[in-house]
């Protein structure tokens, strides 16, 4: 069986020499610097560790895969930033801030066709199904990013309307990430897509704890500043089960203060601490923590029938640990 440190240290080593073309440097500098500017590699690790439940040996072409994962997710995260004004990624300037928007643009786009010169490079008898499963993804996460500014312009979201965009702009890229380890590793239709809703319910997770986290986070930790979605009027899963909490006279002076502007330092400081006074009066908090725990469970019990031996079931709940633990 293939070790976690194992994986650990294959992606490690993977991202430490990734490589990219030297010239035009104005292009492809950001490249380098937005994966320079680390992160979890969660994507790839989970690529390699579903890989590992089916397969004692790394197959040629994975790596590429895997690394195509963190690429392409790279590339969202790129162009998310600007979108969202974030000034900081992973405690470091985004690349808008550091560059300006054009350049964001156009290394994000480039970032994205470097992802699929990647994912070409999968074993050839898994070829079809990696990219129809990739395009597939791909254009699903930029779905769920519309459904999110689509939320920007309207007072009130629904929870069934907010969890349909995290499934699409989070959770099936993790989703994918599992079941494309689960392909090259040969698995049989119904293992893959048992990995495949094994990614999705974390997925769910991740999101609900980051949003979670937004607000009630430590920023040395979360690697961003706290209240950025609270700032930007932008809708969360804490706010969404606010407004569900509350009834329609609170909810409205809810999303009152939610949406006003501010111009200072001092007026964002107390916008944030309003905003979660009203998150910790309705509980939203520990709901949010409860969430995740409810989705944890749920990508458990997608891979609980395969017959795994404990120490393979054992991998996956673990990874889960990780993955949610931060917002326990």
């Amino acid at each position: 069986m293939i070790t976690e440190a194992k994986i650990d240290s294959t992606v490690k080593n993977m991202f430490a020499g990734i490589e990219f073309p030297a010239e035009p440097a104005g292009l492809y500098d950001p490249l380098r610097y937005m994966i320079s500017i680390g992160g979890k590699r969660i994507r790839p690790k989970l690529c390699l560790t579903a890989y590992s439940i089916f397969n004692d040996r790394f197959c040629k072409g994975l790596s590429d895969v895997a690394e195509a994962l963190e690429v392409f997710h790279s590339f969202t995260l790129l162009h998310d930033d600007i979108m969202d004004r974030s000034p900081l990624r992973r405690g470091r300037e985004t690349v808008w801030k550091k560059w300006n928007e054009d350049t964001a643009i156009l290394s994000g786009d480039v970032m994205q066709i470097d992802a699929y010169k990647r994912i070409a490079k999968a074993p050839a008898d898994k070829l079809e199904a990696v990219l129809e499963l990739f395009s597939k993804t791909a254009a699903e996460v930029c779905e769920g990013q519309q459904y999110d500014m689509d939320f920007e312009s309207v007072d009130e979201v629904s929870m069934e309307d907010y969890c349909k965009m995290i499934g699409l702009k989070t959770a099936v890229l993790l989703a994918c990430s599992a079941k494309m380890g689960a392909l090259l590793a040969g698995a049989s239709p119904a293992e893959c897509n048992a990995l495949y809703n094994y990614g999705y319910e974390l997925g769910m997770a991740f999101q609900v704890a980051d949003d979670y986290l937004d607000a009630f986070g430590d920023e040395k930790v979360f690697g961003k500043p706290i209240g950025g979605d609270i700032l930007n009027c932008k809708k969360s899963w804490l706010t969404v089960r606010t407004c569900e909490k509350l009834g329609a006279e609170q909810a409205g002076q809810f999303l009152t203060e939610f949406g006003k502007d501010t111009s200072s330092p001092e007026e964002n400081a107390a916008k944030i601490a309003e905003i979660k006074a009203w998150y910790t009066r309705s509980g939203v908090d520990s709901d949010a923590r409860e969430e995740v725990a409810r989705y944890t469970s749920k990508a458990l019990d997608a891979v609980s029938g395969l017959g795994l031996s404990a120490p393979r079931f054992e991998v996956l709940k673990r990874f889960a640990g990780k993955l949610v633990g931060r917002a326990k």
